[in-house]
């Protein structure tokens, strides 16, 4: 099957994720994830302006907000993403997408608002699933998890649903 569309292959880069993860498991012993890495930038944020406070909530006691290697992937993540769109020719300027222009106006102010309330639910979801699509998605599939295959056909379902009320796709 050929690729012919946007800036690099999906085929090639799941297999990159894939031995990505592998390589993972066997130097570090830890699964890819990303909601713990965001939740220790928040604590590390927090600390900036409320040091006490945040040291007295009982998940930055567990989970001491500190640069580690999860949000160094993290920021590996977000300049990868930078790179692929810029090799790509992908990067625009635009604000708001041709879809969701034509279903829901110019309006600057909803697209990101609407960004922002889809953020923090996904991260209150994440947090309550006890992991991220990448944390189910790529290493508890890869390690056979039953609560991550059952997670990852969510994720799936609840995508399809989100686009069909949203787009009517």
């Amino acid at each position: 099957m050929e690729y012919d569309g946007g800036a690099w292959s999906p085929y090639l880069v799941g297999a990159l994720i894939g031995v990505l993860s592998m390589a993972t498991f066997y130097f570090s012993n830890q699964p890819i994830g990303a909601s713990t890495s965001f939740a220790r930038i928040a604590g590390l944020i927090g600390n900036l302006f409320s040091k006490g406070h945040t040291e007295s909530l009982k998940f930055f006691q567990e989970t001491k907000p500190q640069i580690e290697w999860g949000v160094m992937l993290m920021i590996g993540i977000i300049l990868g993403a930078f790179l692929a769109a810029y090799t790509g020719g992908e990067i625009t300027a635009q604000w708001i997408p041709p879809l969701w222009e034509e279903r829901f106006g110019s309006s600057r102010t909803l697209r990101l608002g609407v960004a922002f309330i889809g953020g923090t639910v996904m991260a209150f979801g994440a947090r309550l699933a006890g992991g991220c699509t990448s944390g189910h998605g790529i290493s508890g599939t890869l390690q056979l998890s039953v609560g991550s295959w059952i997670a990852l056909i969510c994720f799936f379902a609840g995508g399809v649903v989100t686009a069909r009320l949203m787009f009517s796709i």
